[in-house]
């Protein structure tokens, strides 16, 4: 999910994450247990979603939501983009840190949830959040901290695993109800936004990591007008 630098800071953010984590100690605990628990959580390439969207897009300011261990970040930076990554695991921070400087490129890290993060308002052309896992509440502060970072003539760029939202709870304590869906995102939407796609597809799913077995993405893509 996400990283460490406040990114009201943009010239320290390129380097390694470090401790000043912004959001729920217990998010963060559940986050780093999961990432800890293995080597390498997920297939270290980019999601085929983001690729497939990204491509006609001119590279400006990107922000990754729930980057994880960094493969979204890397990749988008080394097609020129301007990269804040945000992720509530300082475990995959870690991770993601050392592939960027394997990779020699440079990334803002921010070690938050997205709601306690010290984003610029409507500073990003581009806003990915990749499957993630981004908790609900009553006055919609995650879908809202989304759809504010975009600025005008930004895309936001929303994918998730069709079929989750409509899951029963189980008994690992996952509950769909839990969790913001594209379909809430996209009822917030105004006349400010041009829905640009809205459906579900074949996911492009690379080999290994976890979540592999999942076959169709919901995407959801928006453009700000103003």
């Amino acid at each position: 999910m996400t990283d460490d630098t406040r990114a009201g800071s943009p010239t320290s953010g390129t380097h390694a994450p470090g401790d000043g984590y912004l959001g729920d100690p217990a998010v963060r605990a559940e986050w780093d247990s999961r990432y800890a628990d293995r080597r390498q959580l997920w297939s270290g390439r980019p999601n085929g979603a983001l690729v497939a969207e990204v491509a006609g897009l001119t590279p400006g300011r990107v922000l990754d939501v729930g980057c994880g261990e960094g493969a979204d970040a890397v990749w988008l930076a080394r097609g020129g983009w301007d990269v804040t990554a945000l992720e509530v695991s300082g475990v995959a921070l870690e991770r993601a840190a050392g592939h960027a400087r394997d990779a020699g490129v440079a990334v803002r890290w921010v070690h938050a949830t997205l709601t306690e993060a010290e984003l610029p308002p409507a500073s990003f052309d581009l806003v990915s959040a990749q499957y993630p896992a981004l908790l609900r509440t009553p006055d919609a502060a995650a879908e809202r901290a989304l759809l504010a970072a975009v600025a005008p003539g930004g895309v936001l760029l929303l994918v998730h695993h069709a079929g989750m939202d409509t899951h029963q709870a189980d008994e690992s304590g996952f509950d769909p109800a839990d969790y913001v869906w594209p379909s809430m995102v996209l009822g917030l939407l105004d006349d400010d936004w041009a829905v640009e796609a809205d459906e579900q597809r074949p996911r492009v799913a690379p080999e290994g990591g976890a979540g592999a077995h999942h076959t169709d993405d919901v995407v959801l893509r928006a453009r700000r007008l103003r």
